[in-house]
């Protein structure tokens, strides 16, 4: 995924069981279709270079199941390691926090919420019979990725649809090629776990 084209769309699949989507960029092309496995304890998540699911680019591995300070490793095509994404428990409860952590074990980045409560408004709306198909357009979280000066790099936001299954990936400040893979793969990690959350 180096030398992407921005702004990509992540669009979830609604008329499959698992839980996947397709990520595309500014051209339309197909960048990425990932895949959740299914009734695993561990989250294990393939990406594929597309639908047609012939070739795997990377997978997402989780060190834990069900817990709260969960890292998803990044394994290329010859099973080695190059990052992850860590998920800071106790502080995602309230704004989700992760921290993406490069080959060597460093912090390179953090992603944050930038307004918690549109995810509070979503989920309570959603309790609410016949109105919960409307909180795809009401409220719509978004999320930045901060380097270590503290400057936002990338948005993600959630976009107007039922189901809430579009999002979108726009570049905001100046991004190293070398950092492509392991943000974006940060970023669909993060869209599988807080899609959930509301």
């Amino acid at each position: 995924m180096q030398n992407i084209q921005f702004p990509v769309n992540f669009k979830f699949n609604i008329s499959t069981l698992a839980n996947d989507f397709s990520a595309t960029d500014s051209s339309g092309k197909m960048i990425a279709y990932v895949r959740q496995k299914m009734f695993k304890l561990k989250e294990d998540i393939s990406v594929y270079s597309d639908e047609s699911k012939s070739h795997v680019n990377y997978r997402i591995k989780a060190d834990k199941w069900l817990d709260f300070s969960t890292a998803y490793s990044f394994l290329d095509v010859d099973g080695k390691e190059f990052g992850k994404v860590v998920r800071k428990g106790w502080r995602s409860v309230w704004k989700a926090h992760y921290e993406i952590i490069d080959q060597n074990e460093k912090q390179q980045y953090v992603i944050n919420e930038e307004n918690p409560w549109v995810k509070v408004f979503d989920s309570l709306l959603g309790e609410i019979p016949i109105l919960s198909i409307f909180t795809g357009y009401l409220f719509n979280p978004s999320y930045v990725v901060k380097d270590k000066q503290g400057k936002v790099i990338v948005r993600l936001k959630k976009l107007k649809s039922f189901f809430g299954r579009n999002f979108e990936v726009s570049k905001v400040g100046q991004l190293d090629n070398d950092d492509d893979d392991r943000i974006m793969l940060a970023l669909m990690m993060l869209v599988l776990l807080e899609r959930r959350r509301g």
